[in-house]
């Protein structure tokens, strides 16, 4: 199976779906990073330089897998859907050849987002199918998918924290407790970890579970013993 993550900027693919990269691996995947911009405006100083910490920050996390990501180089906070960058796109597609991609949902907090999410879907076409990645604290996003990633934590803490320039700690902690909540969502037991996504259904692709690792696993709810007078 192919894999194509797509992140607008250089630590979004660790902070929201490394877990499940790493289960995809686990499973024998063949995984593919793309970086859709340089990452220039995420703190102060130099630009350029900035740039190309990032790059190295998000070739060491990538590198926790084995994978060296693309960059597609597009600058931060200007990216929009545009034939350009739908061309790249395409072209990258195209010589990647994934069963399935994964990037940012349709309406996530960041401009950079939503454009690469807008670019990605039209770039797919009937090429494969999209799911979405959940958003920054689960604002406006409904799940349909949760992939269990309790025995990858580690992996992606450890991936967060290789993007150093971005105080990576604080993170860690939100990635955590989204994790923790979205495992709850579907009654996962106590300490369990996922990372949840969006799938819409657009003509030929009508269901993607075979393309997904596993799921949380289904527990039994108990109905209380205590009375109630």
């Amino acid at each position: 199976m192919k894999i194509l993550a797509l992140g607008a900027h250089p630590d979004d693919i660790e902070i929201f779906m490394f877990g499940t990269m790493a289960a995809y691996a686990a499973l024998g995947a063949e995984l593919t990073f793309a970086i859709a911009t340089d990452g220039a405006k995420g703190g102060k100083g130099d630009p350029a330089a900035l740039a190309r910490l990032r790059r190295e920050e998000a070739a060491a996390a990538a590198g926790l897998l084995g994978i060296e990501p693309r960059f597609l180089d597009f600058p931060d906070g200007a990216l929009i859907a545009d034939a350009a960058f739908i061309s790249v796109l395409k072209t990258l597609i195209g010589e990647v050849k994934p069963d399935l991609a994964i990037t940012h949902a349709p309406y996530d907090y960041h401009g950079d987002h939503r454009a690469l999410s807008d670019g990605v879907r039209i770039a797919a076409s009937f090429a494969l199918p999209v799911l979405h990645a959940d958003t920054l604290g689960g604002t406006g996003f409904s799940p349909t998918h949760y992939v269990e990633i309790s025995h990858h934590w580690d992996i992606k803490a450890k991936a967060i924290r290789a993007h150093r320039s971005q105080g990576p700690e604080h993170y860690v902690h939100r990635a955590r407790l989204q994790n923790e909540f979205r495992a709850g969502q579907c009654n996962g037991a106590s300490g369990a970890l996922a990372e949840a996504f969006r799938f819409e259904p657009t003509f030929p692709f009508a269901d993607i579970r075979a393309l997904l690792p596993p799921a949380p696993p289904v527990r039994p709810v108990t109905a209380s013993t205590g009375r109630v007078d």
